[in-house]
């Protein structure tokens, strides 16, 4: 991308504001509450644009450790860790596994709803 196009993170969340501060205050009822899921998809996406690339780097680290694999790919990581669960191979009360799921449900909070993502 040419480096005078902003990120696209960047230009959601200039979107974001612009919708809070400048058109919601104008809006009322219906179109309101709507305006308002729209800010809250905004403000989603340029979280996910900014964490998910971090999230899925340590995701990928995390599983090829749990599961002794070298591969990069995150779907069949995910589908090897399910079927070693599935079949008896990793016991649910693993300590690695659940770190690892701890870890992953804070990063996806953290991209969802960070208001949830907070540590204990």
């Amino acid at each position: 991308m040419p480096a005078f196009v902003p990120h696209a993170a960047t230009l959601l969340q200039a979107a974001a504001i612009d919708l809070e501060r400048e058109v919601l205050p104008a809006l009322a009822g219906p179109p309101r509450f709507r305006a308002r899921i729209i800010l809250n998809v905004l403000r989603l996406v340029a979280r996910e644009l900014a964490q998910a690339p971090r999230a899925d780097a340590a995701e990928r680290e995390r599983l090829q450790a749990l599961l002794g694999s070298g591969g990069d790919a995150l779907p069949p990581l995910r589908a090897d860790l399910a079927a070693r669960i599935d079949g008896g191979g990793l016991p649910l009360d693993d300590e690695a596994l659940l770190a690892h799921l701890a870890a992953s449900l804070r990063e996806a909070l953290a991209i969802n709803s960070p208001g949830w993502a907070q540590e204990p």
